[in-house]
């Protein structure tokens, strides 16, 4: 893995899914496939959103923190 790895990734448009439930007040938390394995971020949304749904990241806050949207069924 080379430095840039770590600073050129960005979440965006990766389709995770919920491994704790994200409520409307605070963040959940979702499993993400990066860099060849996958990796827990914390998660926002607009809507509150259950355990193993899958969903798209839409935005990013920080380097762990994501916000997510439910993939259309």
């Amino acid at each position: 893995m080379s430095a840039t790895d770590d600073t050129d990734f960005s979440p965006i448009g990766v389709i995770g899914r919920v491994t704790v439930s994200i409520p409307t007040d605070g963040p959940g938390e979702v499993l993400l496939p990066v860099r060849g394995g996958s990796e827990a971020f914390a998660a926002w949304s607009r809507e509150p959103i259950s355990r193993h749904t899958q969903v798209i990241v839409v935005d990013h806050t920080s380097a762990r923190s994501v916000i997510v949207a439910p993939l259309p069924a």
